[in-house]
């Protein structure tokens, strides 16, 4: 029995790796791996974008109360103020479970 070969305008053909017109077993496998870990460094980078995120809101919110309390805003500043404890926790939170979730992971090889 002979290979399945490829149409000349396939949407398989990005898979040919050695481009002999043939999509072997091991070229689909290697295909496959290359796109685990393009998601996998994506969902990577998004994490650690989302963690700078929160961490510059840490550094921002007090800027915000002050701001407020510049331009006159005091109900603004006053509500700033009574938030930011539960901002604070929760946002410290998030990032220690991050950080936590990172080192657990590369302590178990996962």
């Amino acid at each position: 029995m002979s290979p399945k070969t490829l149409q000349p305008d396939s949407d398989y053909a990005k898979y040919d790796a050695d481009g002999d017109g043939v999509v072997s077993d091991s070229e689909l496998e290697m295909t496959a791996r290359l796109q685990q870990l393009e998601a996998t460094h994506e969902k990577a980078d998004a994490q650690r974008n989302m963690c700078w995120l929160a961490l510059l809101g840490m550094l921002l919110y007090p800027a915000l109360v002050v701001l407020c309390d510049l331009l006159n805003l005091d109900k603004a500043a006053e509500l700033l103020e009574a938030m930011s404890s539960i901002y604070f926790v929760s946002v410290g939170g998030l990032i220690s479970v991050w950080f936590g979730a990172q080192a657990y992971t590369k302590n178990n090889g996962k």
